[in-house]
């Protein structure tokens, strides 16, 4: 027993000590991997060049705010881009002066915030005679309107004072004096047959509607337009002249025929274009 006792200790080890191997003594330790976001020198994002990179970024970008900080400041805060001057164009029976006084643009603001639609709707609402206006930027300091004015195509008697209609039928001003070239209407409804299912607005439509197919010859020499009923329309001409015209239907082709007519028999006293295709004259 003793000597195997011997025996046992006297074996030598792995390492040659006599000592019994530890487990896992013997094999190679694996390589450790490396850190996340570490790299060699030089490279990486962390590296000079990532910083060398950055730096044109960052220039390019403080540019562009110091370019639109810069834009802002001389659209909004700087005297060079207000308003100085405001001009109107287009009068015909209105001045310059009361388109002005209408616009109210404000001199002295930033040019670019100046709302034209605004200035639009102030005008339209404040010159009813204002059928449509244009208001634009004229830069660096300007501000430009231009006006298109309602042109009467019928008058309405009023008292002593005449209501000025256009062609579309709006009642846009009330003038003491009759303008020249603009027939007076003479609505004579009241015991018409159709009266009830054309009352005087649909009545006032249709002579609407005549007066402005008028052509601008035969307008200049229509003294009233008489309305009878719907069907019933006659012109008064200068001269003691008259024209039947009928209903608002076919008035362009009316214009037509009636000024044919005018000039083919200039002495005629009456007219027809109620038919249009047919038109009649009688009486020199």
């Amino acid at each position: 027993m003793a000597g195997a006792t011997t025996a046992q200790r006297g074996t030598p080890g792995p390492d040659g000590s006599g000592r019994p191997a530890r487990k896992g003594a013997g094999s190679p330790r694996p390589p450790k991997a490396p850190k996340s976001g570490t790299s060699s020198k030089g490279s990486g994002p962390q590296g000079p060049g990532a910083r060398l990179r950055r730096g044109p970024v960052l220039a390019s970008l403080a540019a562009a705010v110091l370019l639109v900080a810069g834009g802002t400041w001389v659209l909004y805060g700087s005297s060079w881009l207000r308003v100085e001057k405001v001009t109107a164009s287009g009068t015909a029976v209105l001045t310059p002066g009361q388109v002005l006084s209408a616009a109210a643009v404000p001199v002295g603001a930033p040019l670019v915030s100046v709302d034209t639609d605004e200035i639009e709707s102030r005008v339209r609402g404040r010159l009813p005679r204002i059928d449509s206006v244009d208001v634009v930027r004229a830069w660096p300091h300007g501000i430009g309107l231009k006006v298109t004015e309602r042109k009467p195509v019928l008058l309405i008697k009023k008292g002593a004072d005449f209501v000025e209609v256009d062609a579309s039928g709006v009642r846009f001003d009330t003038v003491p004096k009759a303008p020249a070239g603009v027939p007076v209407l003479e609505l004579n409804a009241a015991r018409s047959p159709s009266a009830r299912r054309f009352d005087e607005e649909r009545l006032l439509h249709e002579a609407v509607l005549v007066a402005g197919a008028l052509p601008e010859p035969v307008a200049k020499e229509t003294v009233q337009v008489k309305v009878g009923s719907y069907d019933s329309v006659v012109l008064e001409l200068t001269g003691g002249r008259s024209v039947t015209w009928g209903s608002g239907e076919q008035s362009e082709a009316k214009g037509r025929a009636l000024t044919a007519l005018l000039k083919a028999a200039p002495e005629a006293v009456h007219f027809d274009v109620s038919v249009p295709t047919a038109p009649a004259v009688s009486g020199s």
